[in-house]
């Protein structure tokens, strides 16, 4: 595979190998693929619910699935809702959307009912599939309470004042519940009428049409349905799974919720595409769950975020569990710290761990490292741009930066999302006249072309005049021997208009005080960049995704008393 190049000399400016394969199969074509190349071999396992799919059987089910849901009266194009923890019938759906031709809209198993309202009318969503409960949310609680009408319909004719696009409402499980179809139903081998839709429905869609809405919260306002086509997802999947070097023999366990694109995306269509098994641990993150799963399917790669990764070497079942199997896997949603990169290759094996960047409107990775890559390389960048892909950084006016100079990253090629779901505005914001998705990440660019992420654009702290980057703060601040991680914020400040705060989690048994810092700041950063706060945290606010809720941090220690 050829190596990303600049487009210009000495502008921050790169371009991915255009020579590397790509895929113009829609990815309900690349399932089938899958079941003629790798028909015996494992698909998916679903550890906690004893589940073990062939790619045969994954795609028969699939088939029938679609088949099945065409017949309620569903077309190619509708949007259909998967709201569940990960589950075997989450991936089975996802396939089944994707034969079909149906959007599928993605929703975060913590929503809630005003969340749940917005996102089936923003897309005007005409099915959902819906797991029973998870954790404290009881799902059909949740969906009654916006449809009461569910109460009395008859099953598939839901007719809701509150959210009248959506007609059918599928339970995964075996209860039946009034107004419910049972996801087991709609499993059943499919009749010749609806099999014939199917065919229809496949012959027609395109890989460059949309399959998939995923909403983002974005900095400001209502989350954003990023719109992303067959062609868009299969690739990123396969170009990630490329880096990995995954084959047929490899297993992947996947404990990223399979709501976001890190799971079903990074996770499910890289194996896809490469005939690789998908090993689900649990319906969310648990170590304990991970470890067994790791030993008991000798599992070959591991995906997860560095608190994920945290959470495993700590866990004091660790050393008894075999993860002799384990030599690749993908770290991701933020900078690994070099303790953590050698403790994921020293304790848990993996020799080959790459990291990833990018964002849901990218399909999601546009830069990710090598295994060859130095581990200094690992630590401190991104990466280099994918295949297919390009990118450049720019300043406030849209000018492409000299390299070594921060400004906004931006991407264009395959990855782009389509844009907004029904949302022209934001769509412009976001992907400008020349096709450049803009990120709002502040990097730099170095001569190899390596991204180093110096933090958000909204994020970045501005303190008398000095543009100062967390990101840059918090990778030195974590060198120190009693930081555990560390995330910096800016404070409004009387005197500069905002201050550095460090938000610390200490190593074990430490305390880290606002002297500490100072003194181990002193000459060996600039003076405006050192804390003008520290304050400590057993744990940081985290998204579902593992990423550092900052306005939450920030809104914690305004106003909160010094360490």
């Amino acid at each position: 595979m050829g190596q990303p190049h600049f487009a210009y000399p000495g502008l921050s400016h790169t371009v991915g190998d255009p020579d590397a394969p790509f895929i113009t199969q829609t990815i309900g074509a690349v399932l089938q693929a899958a079941a003629v190349n790798w028909p015996d071999q494992d698909a998916l396992v679903s550890v906690r619910q004893d589940i073990r799919w062939s790619w045969r059987e994954l795609a028969l089910k699939a088939d029938a699935l679609a088949a099945n849901l065409l017949a309620l009266g569903l077309s190619r194009g509708d949007r259909i809702g998967i709201w569940a923890p990960n589950c075997a019938e989450w991936v089975l759906t996802q396939f089944a959307a994707a034969r079909a031709g149906l959007v599928l809209v993605t929703i975060n198993p913590a929503y809630r009912v005003q969340e749940l309202e917005y996102t089936i009318t923003a897309v005007e969503m005409r099915a959902i599939v819906i797991a029973p409960r998870f954790k404290t949310s009881d799902y059909e609680a949740l969906l009654r309470t916006v449809a009461p009408e569910l109460d009395h319909a008859t099953p598939g004719k839901l007719a809701s004042k509150t959210v009248p696009s959506l007609q059918i409402a599928v339970l995964i499980g075996e209860t039946s519940r009034p107004g419910l179809l049972r996801f087991q139903d709609l499993c059943e081998p499919a009749s010749a009428a609806a099999l014939q839709l199917l065919e229809q429905a496949v012959s027609e869609h395109r890989a460059t049409d949309p399959i998939n809405i995923q909403f983002t919260s974005g900095t400001t306002g209502r989350p954003k349905g990023a719109t992303l086509s067959d062609r868009n997802i299969i690739n990123n999947g396969a170009n990630l799974a490329r880096a990995l070097g995954f084959t047929p023999r490899d297993r992947l366990c996947l404990p990223m919720p399979l709501y976001h694109c890190f799971g079903m995306v990074m996770g499910v269509l890289a194996c896809v595409t490469t005939g690789a098994t998908i090993v689900l641990p649990a319906e969310t993150f648990n170590a304990q769950a991970v470890l067994h799963a790791i030993e008991t399917e000798r599992c070959t790669a591991l995906y997860g975020v560095p608190t994920m990764y945290i959470t495993l070497l700590a866990d004091p079942a660790l050393p008894a569990t075999n993860v002799s199997t384990l030599r690749t896997g993908v770290m991701s949603g933020a900078l690994c710290p070099i303790d953590l990169m050698e403790g994921a290759r020293d304790r848990l094996g993996i020799k080959d761990l790459i990291i990833c960047y990018g964002m849901t409107e990218t399909s999601p990775v546009n830069h990710q490292t090598s295994p060859s890559d130095p581990v200094a390389l690992q630590v401190s960048t991104v990466g280099r741009v994918q295949p297919h892909l390009e990118c450049k950084i720019v300043d406030p006016h849209g000018n492409t930066v000299p390299i070594g100079e921060p400004g906004e990253i931006c991407t264009r090629g395959y990855a782009v999302m389509l844009g907004y779901w029904g949302d022209p505005e934001q769509t412009a914001r976001a992907i400008d006249a020349d096709g450049w998705m803009h990120s709002g990440d502040l990097a730099t660019l170095d001569e190899n072309g390596y991204a180093r992420i110096v933090g958000r654009i909204k994020d970045m702290i501005i303190r008398g005049g000095e543009n100062i980057y967390p990101a840059e703060i918090e990778a030195f601040l974590r060198s120190h021997p009693h930081v555990r991680d560390v995330h910096v914020v800016g404070i409004p400040d009387e005197k500069f208009g905002e201050a550095v705060c460090a938000c610390i989690m200490p190593m074990p048994g430490e305390i880290v005080a606002l002297a500490d810092i100072v003194d181990f700041c002193r000459d060996r950063i600039a003076h405006f960049k050192v804390p003008a706060q520290v304050h400590l945290f057993d744990e940081f606010p985290m998204t579902v995704t593992g990423k550092v809720q900052k306005f939450i941090l920030r809104d914690m220690v305004t106003g909160a008393k010094t360490a």
